[in-house]
């Protein structure tokens, strides 16, 4: 279900073009500075660098190569902060960018074969902790990082955290010394730009007006930059509101640095082609397998997270991301790129601006192929301060307090993943913190998976006790402990049926377990085992052993008084959900070639009060009348004679219900001195009625006129009570078959109301409950 209103196509080509626009405007200087934080840093090899055009060519094919093959409607991809220390690496040990770029371009080749070998669908074993974890990490990240260009603090000019940091500054150590470098004019910028996307966000006029916040930020950061020029020029305001001195010579500090092409032959100067000459390094294909590994796992844990942000719940095919990814990094590898991913960060920047299709994603990557070409001094002119407060609330949205208090409440087995997950990206990186986020949720799997393989239930079944033992969905080698020790419990000359339906996976070692145990260990201890749901493939064939319905033997043996018991703990059963495990193509099998009914239970034709699911009872087990308002009549009472006098039940209960519709009709009925003819032009329903009201008194009558609704409600129930008793009355009055059955002790003759909303039954004797389900 979409959050999101739906929008005509001229609408959403507004909202697309205007993300789009803002996704560009984030994109930038990250881009530029993921170049720059790729680079090794090594002062003894100076020449050993990752040109900053690298970066802005990522992203240039994240948008226009990736996003038209991509099946994603959401997705930005482009260069990406966590392949920053895959590719310093590699850079330095294939010893130059050219070999590089080759081994970004056969890693493009591998992940169009992953794709075809249908490898998408590992993004669907990562625990929704992991992913949730991940999406906080980056937020954090965001926060942490930006804060320092809000205030103009701008050493590390990216824009992004890189997730390698250099070893003279961490990132904490950056938000200290932002105190004693922040500049005036920029953090200005900064703190106004923030205070307006607070104020979109909270302003429902605003939010109708359909402007994305980013983009207005983003220009009013640009012209209040200008004025600032303007005013420290003329004299107005000191020096230090002064962002730039000088933009068109390129040294600009707190602003977007974007390389400037005066024409068409300078652009493609900054185009570096893959040296072919390496295809015999070994080392190449080393990076070319780690670069597709960390670039697949990153994007499609970044798929799943998007997807999750997606306003219109809209699913990618992981498969085909796959493709348009390795495509995109075999045009980068060919022309001078960074290897691109699928980016959570501008992803989240085109959900939060409005983003509906993959157009946002097209247009961010035009604007940045004409930025290049066409408006990089324009584009030197925008603060770093006011990009960064668009990021700074970015992060605050996907590390918000309302998902941590979320991960909390689901319970103890979620939040330690989520948030060692996230703490781990946040001080390692982005894999080693998502693999270390994976082994903490792989314990608590393993953990559970130990404490319960499996749920014991002790059944009472009409022949004996089974004690049924549910294996888990998955049972490994480590539950064998706990297995075999469920099974040395079972006493001797004991009864188990053990239940594999639910269990899709069962260990070689515990199958030899079971084998042995039913071969061997049971019946040297007289303990019978009976077996159900295990697949054809474990050689295991169903076997039950007990008799799970009511045969000659056991109704001969059964009292009254057990009977009633057993019925009693059937319904408490059945309201707790712990049906009895029957086989009920054996017992059409078995009672196929006769009946030996425990019970005859004469109930309301109710829809709601069906005495085999009430009881909780398998084929066979008894003889069901069914009339309106359990009332008796000569075919009724010859029913219930042969049931007990023929087929030998011990038991006739009568059973009354809550809520009951017939009985209702007969108080009406009763109360407006009309018959059911009259009301409903039914022909037949008098002698219903006229049966049922014999248990309706002038005193009711007289009750039912001044109470309340939900007195009302009660005293028909009392009334359907006592229409129970009075039906129980008439059977031994008007059968002396059953009254002789009765008096010898062969049979009971007892009345019971069924609650229609607790599922309860109460058994009834005289005008008082003697007994309950509980």
């Amino acid at each position: 279900m979409s959050d999101q209103p739906a929008l005509t196509r001229t609408q959403t080509i507004v909202h697309d073009v205007t993300a789009g626009l803002v996704v560009f405007l984030v994109a930038l200087p990250l881009c530029l500075g993921i170049a720059l934080a790729s680079r090794p840093n090594l002062p003894d090899q100076p020449e050993l660098t990752v040109p900053l055009f690298a970066g802005l060519l990522a992203g240039i094919i994240g948008g226009l190569v990736v996003g038209a093959i991509s099946g994603s409607h959401t997705s930005v991809s482009g260069p990406a902060a966590g392949l920053t220390a895959v590719v310093a690496m590699q850079l330095q040990a294939l010893g130059s960018f050219e070999a590089l770029l080759l081994a970004v371009f056969l890693g493009g080749l591998l992940q169009i074969g992953m794709a075809a070998a249908g490898a998408g669908s590992i993004a669907a074993f990562f625990p929704t902790s992991v992913i949730k974890g991940l999406l906080a990490a980056i937020g954090i990240i965001l926060i942490l990082k930006q804060i320092p260009h809000l205030f103009g603090h701008d050493t590390d000019p990216e824009g992004e955290m890189s997730f390698q940091q250099p070893d003279h500054e961490t990132t904490f150590s950056e938000l200290v010394s932002t105190i004693g470098d922040l500049h005036v004019g920029a953090a200005t910028i900064g703190i106004i730009s923030l205070g307006m996307l607070v104020i979109f966000g909270r302003s429902q006029f605003l939010d109708r007006l359909n402007i994305p916040a980013p983009l207005v930020v983003v220009v009013a950061g640009t012209l209040l930059n200008m004025s600032f020029q303007q005013f420290v020029a003329a004299g107005w305001l000191d020096s230090k509101f002064s962002i730039v001195a000088d933009v068109e010579s390129g040294t600009a500090s707190h602003l977007v640095q974007v390389p400037v092409a005066n024409n068409l032959s300078e652009f493609t100067q900054f185009l570096t082609m893959a040296d072919f000459s390496q295809m015999l390094n070994p080392a190449v294909y080393l990076a070319a397998v780690t670069i597709a590994l960390v670039a697949s796992l990153e994007t499609l844990l970044n798929l799943e997270a998007v997807d999750k942000l997606d306003p219109q719940r809209r699913m990618s095919p992981p498969n085909r991301e796959l493709l348009a990814q390795g495509v995109g990094n075999a045009c980068a590898g060919m022309v001078g790129g960074l290897p691109v991913t699928s980016v959570i960060i501008r992803s989240s920047v085109n959900i939060n601006a409005g983003g509906r299709t993959k157009l946002a994603t097209l247009v961010h990557g035009l604007l940045l192929l004409g930025c290049v070409l066409l408006l990089p001094t324009v584009l030197n002119r925008i603060p770093l301060s006011c990009l960064a407060a668009i990021l700074l609330v970015t992060g605050i949205k996907l590390a918000s307090p309302f998902l941590v208090r979320q991960m909390f409440r689901d319970g103890w087995n979620q939040f330690i993943p989520f948030a060692v997950t996230a703490l781990a990206i946040v001080f390692t990186n982005l894999l080693q913190g998502i693999l270390i986020g994976l082994g903490v949720a792989l314990a608590f799997i393993l953990h559970s998976n130990l404490k319960r393989p499996l749920r014991r239930i002790m059944e009472k079944h009409v022949s004996g006790d089974v004690m049924r033992i549910e294996l888990a969905n998955q049972v490994s080698f480590l539950n064998r402990a706990s297995i075999e020790q469920a099974l040395n419990d079972i006493p001797e000359g004991g009864h188990v049926l053990l239940d594999a339906r639910n269990t899709v996976y069962l260990d070689p070692d515990v199958q030899q377990l079971i084998h042995d145990y039913a071969r061997n260990q049971a019946p040297a201890h007289g303990i019978r085992v009976s077996l159900l749901g295990f697949r054809k493939k474990y050689q295991i064939e169903d076997q039950i052993q007990y008799v799970d319905y009511t045969n000659q033997e056991i109704q001969e043996k059964l009292t009254p008084d057990q009977v009633l018991q057993i019925l009693v703990e059937g319904n408490r059963r059945f309201r707790t959900g712990q049906q009895l495990t029957r086989n009920l193509w054996r017992q059409v099998e078995a009672t196929s070639q006769g009946q030996f009914p425990m019970a005859v239970v004469l109930s309301c034709i109710d829809s709601r009060t069906p005495a085999e699911l009430i009881f909780d009872l398998g084929l066979g087990d008894i003889f069901s009348v069914r009339v309106a308002g359990n009332i008796i009549s000569a075919k009724v009472l010859g029913s219930m004679e042969y049931g007990c006098s023929q087929a030998g039940s011990r038991l006739v209960l009568v059973l009354g219900h809550t809520r009951c519709g017939a009985v209702t009709a007969t108080v009406n009925l009763a109360c407006q001195a009309t018959t059911a003819r009259q009301a409903t032009g039914c022909e037949h329903l008098d002698s219903i009625v006229s049966t049922i009201g014999e248990s309706i008194c002038d005193q009711d009558r007289r009750i039912l006129a001044e109470s309340s609704p939900e007195e009302h409600v009660r005293h028909i129930d009392d009334i359907s009570g006592r229409n129970v008793l009075r039906t129980v009355q008439l059977i031994r009055q008007r059968s002396a078959t059953l009254r002789r059955l009765e008096d010898e002790g062969r049979i009971a003759i007892v009345g019971a109301m069924y609650d229609v909303e607790s599922g309860k039954i109460r058994i009834l004797t005289g005008e008082t409950p003697v007994g309950n389900a509980e």
